[in-house]
C-alpha cells in the first residue's frame, strides 16, 4: 500500500539510534548477500519461537501492538462499563474469549441447533433456502457474494459473485500430486471436527467434502488469471444470471436480503460458475448436504472448545505452516474485540500511543514521495506525453489517508450480550457486518471508510477510490522514526509510501483512472512497453528457487514486485531532494545512500519456516522477504553505486537485464 523539511531530530532527544547496527551482519559482503548483510543480525537475536511460523519486523510491531492493546482490555475488564457502550462490548468480548472454562464445558452444543437443520434438508430447493439463510451470519458455501463499488462506476455500490469453496484455500493443493500429504492432512482435520460436533460417519462425510473439493478446484481460476480485473468483470442482471446458473439459488440469496431484482451484478469467473451450476446438478443431495456440514464446522471451530481449536490449528498451522505451538491465549482472547471492533480499539489506541506530530511529518513525506514521482513521470523514455497527464492527473488526485479515519465507525446497533453464549455473541456481530456490507447496495461510495483499522500494521492502495492508506500501527520504527535521519525513514517508510503510490500504476491498478474507474487511459504503444517491463520483472522473480523444486511466482507477485521497484525508485529521489544541499555526511560510518538501503533491507527482516515458504509462494500475491530486498535492489544502479558493487559480484546484474518502470 514529497519533501522540503528534513525529518532529523532538530535537537530532540535520541530515541536510540536510527539503525541498530547489531541488526547487520557484517561477516557477509554486501556484495554478495546484501538481504543476509542488512538483516543477519536481526535473524541471529530473534530466533523463530514455536508459535510462529514466520516473525519478521511486521510481526515484531504487531507483537509491541498487541501487548498495548492487551493491557488496554484487561484494564477494561476490571471496570463496571456501561451497558451498550463500546466499553462493555469490548471488554466482554474480551473476557468472553478468554473464558476456556464456559466454551470447554459448552463443547459443540451452540452448533447443535444449525447441524440439525442441515441434516434435515430434504431436497435441493431446500438446500439453497438453508444455504441462502446461514450467508446472513457470513457462512458463504462454495462461492462468495457481496458488495463494492462498481468497477467502472465507483461512485456506485453493486453485487459481486466470486469462486470460492476451497478449505485449503488455492486450487493447486488439490491438483498438484506434490501436496498429496496436505490434501490428507485437510481430510483428517475434517474428519476429527465433525466427530467432535457429534456428526455420524464422519470419514464418509469428509471423503465427500474432498471430493467436491477436487471439483471445484478444476475450475477453479488461477492466482494468476485473477490478477486480470478486466476479465473479472462480467456484469449482467440477476435475473440473467438466475437463468444462466439455475442451481445456485441466486433468488434465494435475494429473498433472504430483501433484495429485489438487480439491473446489475457482477459475476467475477463465468467459468467457476458453470462448473459449479453443474457439479450442484449432478452431486448427490446427501455429499451436498456433507460439504455444507463440513465447513460449517471446521468454520466455526475457532468459536469452540479447546478440542475444535487443537484439531484445526495441527492443519492451518502446525501442517501447512510450521509452527510447533499454539499462540497463548491472551493473544486469541485480544484478536477478537480487535476484529469485530476495529475502529473502536483503534480510537482506543490512537489517544493513548499515536502522537500527533508523527502524522503530521508523514503529511510531510508522502507530499515529498508525491513530488517525486511527478519527476519521474516526466522524464520516463518510454510514456508517451498524452499518457503522462493522465498519470500526472491520477497522481495529483491521490487521496491521502495517515494514521487514523476522520469519522469512526458507528458499533451502536452492534449488540454484545454478556448474558449469552461467546459463539451465540459471534455469530450475532457477523450478521452485523454482513448487513452492513448489504446497506451499502445502490448508494454512493463513502470514500471516507478505512479498508484496515488503526492498530493494523501494514498499508494500502485502493483502485476504486484512489486513495493511499497508512495505518498508525505502522508508523513505528524500523519503519518510521520521527528522531531518525532522513536516509532511513525514506528508506523504511518512504519505500512503503512509494510502493503503495506505485500500486495506482502497477499491472492492475494502471487500469483505473483519477476518478477510481477501470478506463483505459494509455496509448496502446504505451501499454505495451509497460507491459513487456512487467515480463521483464515476473521472469526475474521466476528464476528464483525459494525451495529445491519451488520456484517463486513472478507473475503472482507482480503488482507487489512493481510496488516495491517503485517505492524504491520514488523514494531514493525523494531523499536526494530532501538532503539536497544539507547532506549530512557519514553516520555511523554509512553515507546516506548506504543508510537508505539498509533501511531498506532491515524492514523485511524475517525468520521463516520452510513449510510457511511453501505457502505463502502459492497463496501470497507478495513475494517472500529475502527476495523482496534482493531481487528487487538489483535493478538499481544507485544501489551498486552505494556499496559499490560491480560485474562478477553476486549481487550485481548487468545492465541489459535490469528492470527500469517507476
Amino acid at each position: 500500500m514529497t519533501m522540503v523539511l528534513a525529518l532529523g531530530a532538530c535537537g530532540q532527544k535520541s530515541h536510540g539510534p536510527a539503525i541498530d547496527l547489531s541488526d547487520l551482519d557484517t561477516t557477509v559482503s554486501p556484495k554478495v548477500d546484501f538481504y543476509r548483510y542488512a538483516t543477519g543480525g536481526w535473524k541471529a537475536k530473534n530466533p523463530l519461537r514455536p508459535e510462529f511460523s514466520r516473525f519478521g519486523s511486521f510481526d515484531a510491531i504487531a507483537e509491541r501492538t498487541q501487548e498495548n492493546l492487551n493491557a488496554l482490555f484487561a484494564s477494561m475488564a476490571e471496570m463496571k462499563a456501561k451497558p451498550g457502550s463500546v466499553d462493555q462490548k469490548i471488554s466482554d468480548l474480551y473476557k468472553m474469549a478468554l473464558d476456556s472454562t464456559a466454551r470447554n464445558e459448552a463443547g459443540a452444543a451452540p452448533l447443535k441447533p444449525y447441524i440439525d437443520e442441515i441434516q434435515a434438508i430434504s431436497s435441493r430447493e431446500d438446500l439453497c433456502r438453508v444455504m441462502a439463510e446461514m450467508r446472513k451470519y457470513n457462512e458463504d458455501f462454495f462461492f462468495g457474494a457481496g458488495v463494492e463499488a462498481d468497477l467502472t462506476d465507483s461512485d456506485s455500490q453493486i453485487i459481486y459473485l466470486g469462486q470460492g469453496g476451497l478449505g485449503i484455500g488455492d486450487r493447486d493443493y488439490y491438483l498438484l500430486s506434490e501436496n498429496a500429504a496436505i490434501k490428507e492432512g485437510y481430510k483428517a482435520m475434517l474428519v476429527k471436527v465433525l466427530s467432535l460436533a457429534g456428526i455420524e460417519e464422519p470419514e464418509a462425510k469428509a471423503a465427500a467434502t474432498l471430493t467436491i473439493e477436487d471439483r471445484l478446484a478444476a475450475f477453479s481460476w488461477t492466482r494468476e488469471q485473477n490478477r486480470d480485473m478486466a476479465a473479472l468483470y462480467n456484469p449482467m442482471s440477476s435475473d440473467a444470471a438466475a437463468a444462466a446458473y439455475p442451481n445456485l439459488g441466486l433468488p434465494a440469496i435475494l429473498e433472504t436480503f430483501s433484495l429485489p431484482a438487480q439491473e446489475k451484478i457482477v459475476v467475477a469467473q463465468p467459468s467457476f460458475f458453470e462448473g459449479l451450476d453443474k457439479l450442484l446438478a449432478e452431486t448427490p443431495l446427501e455429499d451436498l448436504k456433507s460439504y455444507v456440514l463440513a465447513h460449517f464446522v471446521s468454520g466455526s471451530a475457532g468459536a469452540l472448545d479447546d478440542d475444535f481449536y487443537e484439531a484445526t490449528w495441527e492443519f492451518y498451522s502446525h501442517q501447512m505452516s510450521g509452527a510447533t505451538e499454539k499462540k497463548p491465549r491472551w493473544k486469541r482472547a485480544m484478536q477478537v474485540p480487535n476484529s469485530i471492533l476495529g475502529e473502536a480499539v483503534g480510537k482506543m489506541y490512537v489517544e493513548r500511543y499515536f502522537p500527533e506530530s508523527s502524522k503530521k511529518k508523514m503529511v510531510t513525506l508522502v507530499e515529498n514521495l508525491r513530488t517525486a514521482l511527478g519527476e519521474h513521470i516526466d522524464a520516463l523514455d518510454w510514456m508517451s506525453d498524452s499518457t503522462k497527464v493522465k498519470a500526472r492527473e491520477k497522481l495529483a488526485t491521490f487521496t491521502v489517508k495517515i494514521g487514523y479515519p476522520d469519522k469512526w465507525k458507528d458499533y451502536s446497533t452492534l449488540d454484545i450480550d454478556p448474558a449469552k453464549g461467546y459463539y451465540e455473541n459471534l455469530r450475532s456481530a457477523s450478521a452485523w457486518y454482513v448487513a452492513d456490507n448489504i446497506s451499502k447496495l445502490g448508494k454512493p461510495t463513502d470514500k471516507t471508510e478505512w479498508g484496515m483499522t488503526p492498530q493494523t500494521v501494514n498499508a494500502y492502495y485502493n483502485p476504486t477510490t484512489n486513495e493511499i492508506c497508512f495505518p498508525a500501527a505502522i508508523l513505528q520504527k524500523p519503519f518510521f522514526d520521527p528522531y531518525a535521519d532522513e536516509a532511513v525513514n525514506y528508506g523504511g517508510i518512504g519505500v512503503v509510501i512509494g510502493h503503495e503510490m506505485s500500486h495506482g500504476f502497477d499491472d492492475q491498478g494502471s487500469m483505473f483512472d483519477k476518478d477510481g474507474n477501470m478506463i483505459n487511459w494509455w496509448t496502446a504503444e504505451d501499454k505495451a512497453k509497460f507491459d513487456a517491463k512487467g515480463d521483464a520483472l515476473v521472469a526475474q522473480f521466476d528464476e528464483i528457487e525459494v525451495l529445491p523444486g519451488v520456484h517463486a511466482k513472478g507473475r503472482n507477485t507482480l503488482g507487489e514486485n512493481i510496488g516495491d521497484h517503485g517505492g524504491l525508485s520514488i523514494a531514493y529521489s525523494a531523499m536526494q531532494n530532501a538532503i539536497k544541499g544539507h547532506e549530512p555526511g557519514l553516520i555511523d560510518g554509512f553515507t546516506p545512500e548506504q543508510r537508505f538501503f539498509i533501511s531498506y533491507g532491515i524492514i523485511w527482516a524475517q525468520n521463516i519456516t520452510d513449510e510457511e515458504k511453501a505457502r505463502l509462494t502459492n497463496l501470497d500475491v507478495h513475494s517472500l522477504a529475502e527476495n523482496r530486498v534482493n531481487v528487487s535492489l538489483r535493478n538499481f544502479q544507485q544501489f551498486f553505486d552505494a556499496f559499490d558493487i560491480k560485474e562478477g559480484d553476486p549481487m550485481f546484474r548487468p545492465e541489459a537485464e535490469r528492470v527500469h518502470i517507476w
